[in-house]
């Protein structure tokens, strides 16, 4: 059995955030955009951008929200991440030829190992 979430097959992708926060938590919690966001300790204007979906959860509100909620950070930056990279597949312009390990291994022989960028 497979936990992945198949989102292609209802036709939308993982929710934002701030779909949940306005959708779910704020109505169910009876709170407005401004109450949250005193509680919070960030600005409505910040937080308003989160619940229209457009800025995406930082570290420091998904420990503000983990607290709150008490669902931890690592709750909010994983729906942040799934979204994020749902959109970047869908998205997806790279051209990038996978590296075969048995190649890049060969290609390397005698060569000075790569020296990180100052």
């Amino acid at each position: 059995m497979s936990l992945d979430l198949d989102y292609e097959q209802w036709g939308y992708g993982p929710p934002h955030p701030g779909q949940l926060l306005r959708e779910q938590i704020l109505p169910r919690l009876g709170l407005t955009l401004a109450e949250l966001a005193l509680r919070l300790d960030v600005t409505a204007t910040h937080l308003a951008d989160i619940v229209a979906e457009r800025r995406p959860v930082t570290l420091d509100l998904a420990r503000r929200l983990g607290m709150a909620f008490g669902n931890g950070p690592r709750y909010w930056l994983a729906l942040q991440m799934q979204h994020d990279v749902w959109k970047a597949e869908r998205d997806d312009t790279l051209d990038i030829a996978p590296i075969k390990v048995g190649a890049a291994a060969a290609s390397t022989r005698g060569r000075a190992p790569l020296q990180p960028a100052r």
